[in-house]
């Protein structure tokens, strides 16, 4: 009973002393405290920085301020010791208070840990310390800590994540930023250069947040200095702009942090009372738009880090047990591929929610992937938005001619090189047929991994003809076996372009580091190419 009557007597006084004559609408200019802010111009990026100065109350609505850190995904890229998988468990330090989580057993790939941290902070110091760890549980030995820290060095100091987060806006910076090359919530091991080392790189996706009065997830201070909305009511939805995202979008990828010679504050890089064009604007050139990566945000697509969608559509195993599926491991290889150099892929499968199964039919004709194209990826709307977002797998049975292609698709007048289709049937031939001699490469020996590598190469294959790759010794038939005029010519190209090493393990690109006729895909990829025109 005290309780509510204390909460009865703060939206009382804010009503009447604190906000706007209507704290239940929006307000036509800014509202400002003296006591709470000030405005700094700064030429270098254009806009005004706003920095809190001292409170003595930073949520004057919350009795207390309790700050989140949620871990929603964990995966190894790398192997960090003997063990196939490690036993993964997380340290968090929340200021002086730390917290550690139980032990996942013999799992490389950890998708819902479904763990978090949460500490109550001051409400008057604005700047909360936090630190994250990954280890792995080691009963033999000394546990080993992964790499998730952009840092350079082995030590747990180097492998460690440092973050400062702002209890006046809900940001954080420091190790893991907005604009940052691996995405904003997102840790990868890798970005201190150590792609193709041994330094025991991993992959977190992670959250930061508090408790707010209205539930809308922005903070107090926010609402009333930078965003002119109520801190009495949930915003969320809302998109008083006009410009087609929500206000809860542009919060997420549009309040940054900067610091420069005159001091430190924060700027809008989208501001939800400003209309911006989302729908052309692509900051990470991955051939998304900002309206396009709001569409796609229930995958955790980022508009500062490219991301790539592929839906693929599959025929069913014929009723003699032709063809087969394509196995969900082969996803988790492509992912770490993608990961190390900070692209996301994402699938949308028909045992995972998205994609289709297509009836069995033994023998294509030309015109059954247009038709399906059409029927199942578009489904038979001209203007579906999934069109220059998505790439369009179709793993299909048999294609007298064709083992794997990519393809363009035309709707309308329009042009896109955005689909591929796989033969189930070669595949699954491949799969068998060279479980040893194509395993001395990859180093499995059973067909279950067989399978899974084939597919894998296969679909990153045909991914890269819709990224634009171009090297010398792609699709190079003459290149496959040792007898062959091209095979030692294109043997320091070791890619998954390249027939000598599609299905022996290389699930990659190169990087052209090799000399000779090596070629950098990952430098050269055009993730925009697809695009419909």
């Amino acid at each position: 009973m005290k309780k509510s009557v204390k909460i009865l007597c703060v939206l009382v006084v804010l009503a009447t002393m604190v906000l706007p004559t209507s704290a239940l609408t929006k307000q036509n200019q800014p509202v400002t405290f003296s006591k709470q802010s000030k405005e700094i111009y700064n030429s270098r990026i254009g806009c005004n920085l706003i920095t809190p100065v001292n409170s003595s109350d930073f949520d004057p609505l919350d009795e207390n301020i309790i700050v989140t850190v949620t871990i929603n995904e964990i995966r190894a890229l790398q192997r960090i010791d003997a063990r196939p998988n490690p036993n993964f468990y997380i340290k968090v330090k929340i200021n002086d208070k730390e917290f550690m989580s139980d032990v996942w057993q013999n799992m490389k790939y950890v998708e819902n840990p479904n763990w978090s941290a949460s500490c109550m902070v001051p409400k008057d110091r604005e700047f909360v310390n936090i630190t994250i760890e990954l280890w792995s549980k080691n009963s033999s030995g000394p546990d080993q800590i992964y790499d998730i820290s952009p840092k350079s060095g082995t030590t747990a100091e180097g492998r460690r994540v440092q973050l400062i987060y702002s209890i006046a806006t809900g940001i954080w910076w420091g190790d893991d930023y907005l604009g940052d090359p691996s995405g904003y919530g997102r840790l990868n091991g890798c970005d201190n250069g150590t792609i193709y080392q041994n330094d025991k790189d991993a992959e977190m996706l992670f959250k930061i947040s508090q408790n707010d009065f209205d539930g809308d997830g922005f903070p107090y201070w926010l609402e009333v200095n930078m965003y002119n909305t109520s801190p009495l009511i949930n915003n969320r939805g809302e998109d008083n702009d006009k410009d087609g995202v929500p206000i809860e979008w542009e919060y997420t990828f549009g309040v940054a942090h900067y610091t420069n010679q005159n001091g430190s504050g924060y700027y809008l890089i989208y501001d939800p009372n400003k209309s911006e064009n989302h729908k052309t604007l692509d900051p990470d050139k991955d051939g998304l738009t900002n309206w396009e990566e709001y569409k796609t945000s229930q995958w955790g697509s980022d508009p500062f880090r490219q991301d790539i969608f592929i839906e693929i559509d599959q025929m069913a195993v014929g009723p003699l047990g032709q063809g087969g599926l394509v196995p969900v491991e082969a996803y988790d290889v492509l992912r770490t591929s993608y990961a190390k150099h900070n692209i996301y892929w994402h699938i949308d499968d028909g045992r995972l929610g998205g994609g289709e199964i297509i009836p069995f039919k033994a023998t294509l004709d030309q015109n059954d992937t247009s038709n399906w194209y059409w029927n199942y990826f578009m489904h038979g709307d001209a203007n579906n938005w999934r069109r220059g977002v998505f790439r369009w797998c179709i793993v299909a049975y048999d294609y007298t001619f064709f083992k794997g292609y990519t393809f363009s698709s035309r709707v309308g007048n329009s042009r896109a090189v955005d689909c591929f289709f796989l033969s189930s049937k070669f595949h699954e031939f491949r799969s068998n047929i060279f479980v040893l001699l194509d395993g001395l490469a990859r180093g499995t020996f059973t067909r279950k991994m067989a399978r899974v590598w084939v597919y894998a190469g296969a679909i990153m294959h045909e991914t890269g003809h819709t990224l634009n790759i171009r090297a010398p010794g792609v699709d190079d038939r003459k290149s496959v076996w040792p007898w062959q005029v091209n095979f030692w010519k294109y043997a320091a190209y070791k890619s998954c372009m390249n027939y000598r090493y599609i299905y022996r393990g290389v699930v990659d690109y190169s990087d052209g580091s090799r000399g000779g006729t090596d070629y950098n895909d990952w430098g050269n990829l055009d993730l925009t190419y697809f695009n419909p025109h």
